[in-house]
């Protein structure tokens, strides 16, 4: 059985980021998949799907670390090429992926304790972002 549905995140722009497991949660729920997977993906290539502690640290620390290994700046081929301001944008984005499967065992995700799924936006504009989430299984 494969079972879909897409959520939106209207997110504040660059280093916005969003807990969304429970509403991946609430999706594997109404699928009615009782063990399988759950892809969730990001339409677009310059925000993220992950998993981390959600809290209140590690919320600043990660797009603070891709802003120390990957910074704002011109001297990026896609800054010289469309002048756009987020060139590095795109780089974030392609380090930590778009997309991310998690295992579904007894109709729930299959989370550590501290383990959420988060988006997290890289661009540097405000964006409503469509986040597709496909569930398989039986």
């Amino acid at each position: 059985m494969v079972y879909r549905e897409t959520i939106t995140v209207a997110t504040a722009g660059h280093r916005d980021m969003h807990n969304i497991t429970d509403a991946v949660a609430d999706v594997v729920a109404e699928s009615g998949v009782s063990i399988g997977t759950v892809h969730v993906f990001n339409i677009g290539s310059t925000a993220v799907i992950g998993t981390v502690e959600y809290e209140p640290g590690l919320e600043r620390d990660v797009p603070e670390f891709l802003d120390k290994l990957i910074p704002p700046g011109r001297s990026y081929g896609h800054e010289q090429a469309w002048h756009d301001g987020n060139g590095h944008s795109h780089l974030q984005a392609t380090l930590m992926g778009p997309g991310l499967t998690v295992p579904v065992e007894e109709g729930r995700l299959l989370l550590g304790t501290w383990q959420q799924i988060f988006h997290l936006e890289c661009d540097i504009k405000p964006r409503s972002r469509e986040i597709v989430i496909t569930v398989q299984g039986e």
